[in-house]
């Protein structure tokens, strides 16, 4: 039996697959005016994050083709190139976006059916230039895919998420946020008794609730009102996720 919060490359696979399939059915019963409107993101349209899921499939197909080639084949050409894409992808008509969805991510798809089983313990970059193995690049597609579909803002919620990979999302975030300096130590216990860790347990907060309202809280996709700290009060303050 898998470890909490383990992942393996079929699992991450069906993940990711799912998630396509659940951002696509919440973008075709978009309104052509709800593209332009506000995202749950900061200064992002609906249109802006689409845009993102679709380049986002092209960077993941790049570290792809470096894994199965041994060619070194950045996900974005630079930050600032990445940005300027969604910019301009934004601002195309609602049918060229749910086309262009769509379309990226068929073509990841037969990438990754394409790829050789030897390909997937090669080691590439990610998008901020840390290494990491193949096949994590499955993890990042599920974590872009079921993130940013409750970050369209019309309906989706983290409750959506597979129980196995909600449980996997909460231990890589709550261990790469211990990772940061500015973020205080944190217990988080969901109601089945699960928990987990962010920095030195000896030091920890206790913060209390359903996992999905957890790791909105963590991710910073919400303020964590049906959530309890042992502080009582507000929640403590934790950076960005990413």
């Amino acid at each position: 039996m898998d470890a909490p919060g383990a992942r393996s490359l079929a699992h991450t696979l069906a993940w990711a697959g799912d998630g396509a399939a659940h951002l696509r059915g919440h973008m075709m019963r978009m309104g052509e005016d709800a593209f332009a409107a506000p995202s749950a993101l900061p200064g992002w349209s609906r249109a802006h994050v689409l845009t993102h899921v679709a380049r986002n499939a092209d960077a993941l197909i790049n570290l792809l083709d470096w894994a199965r080639t041994g060619v070194r084949t950045p996900a974005y050409a630079s930050r600032e190139q990445r940005d300027a894409d969604i910019e301009a992808g934004a601002r195309r008509a609602p049918a060229e976006i749910r086309a262009d969805v769509v379309e990226s991510s068929d073509r990841l798809a037969r990438v990754v059916r394409a790829m050789p089983e030897s390909a997937w313990s090669a080691r590439v970059q990610n998008a901020r230039g840390g290494d990491m193995p193949a096949t994590d690049i499955p993890w990042l597609r599920a974590r872009e895919m079921w993130i940013h579909a409750v970050d369209l803002d019309v309906g989706a919620s983290f409750a959506d998420l597979p129980a196995p990979m909600l449980v996997a999302l909460l231990t890589d975030v709550a261990r790469a946020m211990g990772e940061k300096p500015d973020c205080p130590a944190l217990r988080l216990t969901a109601p089945d008794g699960s928990t987990w860790d962010v920095g030195d347990p000896a030091a920890a907060i206790t913060v209390s609730g359903p996992a999905a309202g957890l790791a909105a809280w963590l991710l910073g996709r919400s303020k964590g009102r049906d959530l309890r700290s042992s502080e009582g009060g507000r929640l403590p303050a934790v950076p960005r996720w990413l």
